[in-house]
């Protein structure tokens, strides 16, 4: 059982991992370096301790105990409780969630281990927006894709906001990051991946005409807002693939266009 340790000094050294949340450059370089990452909000923390990472600690207000009693219980870690204000001190932002846990990050499998076991696969280039990290993050989750690759400028899907905005999905679909970049793609495609790059390009073929639900392993290449997939990686798929639009309308943002994406790529396989 944890001990409930009520701190009321902004400053206690314990507090440390929960210290400037709201710094995306000091927390970016930080968690991954000290092995952490922010579970905010009742059902993140309760799906991180599912997924098996292991609590470091947890960070709630007093009206939170009761509602997170079961897992105060059965937690190896401290529990800091506070006033909500402190809070607020010490993290720069209103925790209005709640309870924050620092868990203990996982070490990341390589690209080749991920690839053995998938059909379905996400290669994310140059992604740097936590919200769409996490969107994408919870559609993969949702429609059955296997896998995520993730180049070496993507942001982090254990950011706060991204685990927050997956709702905890970035703890159900494992990840990789393809150190060399676009020269990893060679080793997806070596993998036995037809590589198919989404694109608004009108030189890019519908997605319904390719049918890649029908193709036996498909690795998605997506790219960031706005500036898409890089020429040096649209050179290195196999095919390019478009969603076909109406109204006038020449592409939807990265996180409505990979849900799209992943419907066409997985449909009629079964439900994990």
């Amino acid at each position: 059982m944890a001990d409930l340790i009520t701190i009321d000094d902004p400053d206690d050294p314990r507090l440390h991992d929960y210290t400037g949340l709201t710094d995306v450059e000091l927390r970016r370089r930080r968690e991954p370096a000290e092995g952490l990452f922010i579970a905010e909000g009742e059902k993140v923390v309760r799906r991180a301790g599912e997924a098996g990472y292991a609590m470091r600690s947890m960070l709630l207000s007093a009206k939170w105990v009761d509602t997170m009693r079961d897992i105060i219980d059965e937690a190896p870690a401290p529990v800091y409780v506070v006033d909500p204000a402190l809070a607020e001190r010490v993290t720069g932002y209103h925790v209005h969630r709640g309870a924050l846990a620092s868990m203990q990050r996982k070490p990341l499998p390589t690209a080749a281990v991920l690839l053995t076991a998938a059909r379905r696969v996400v290669v994310m280039e140059s992604v740097n927006d936590h919200t769409n990290i996490g969107a994408i993050f919870r559609s993969a989750a949702a429609l059955g894709m296997d896998a995520v690759l993730l180049s070496p400028d993507c942001a982090d899907p254990l950011y706060r906001r991204s685990v927050k905005v997956s709702m905890g999905a970035v703890f159900s679909v494992p990840y990789a990051r393809l150190d060399l970049w676009p020269a990893g793609l060679g080793e997806v495609r070596e993998a036995g991946f037809t590589l198919l790059a989404l694109t608004p390009d009108e030189q890019a073929e519908s997605l319904d005409a390719v049918a890649p639900h029908r193709m036996d392993r498909v690795a998605l290449m997506l790219g960031a807002e706005g500036s898409g997939l890089s020429p040096r990686a649209l050179a290195k798929s196999d095919t390019w693939v478009r969603i076909p639009m109406s109204h006038g309308v020449d592409s939807l943002n990265v996180g409505a266009a990979a849900a799209v994406a992943f419907y066409a790529v997985t449909a009629g396989r079964p439900p994990a």
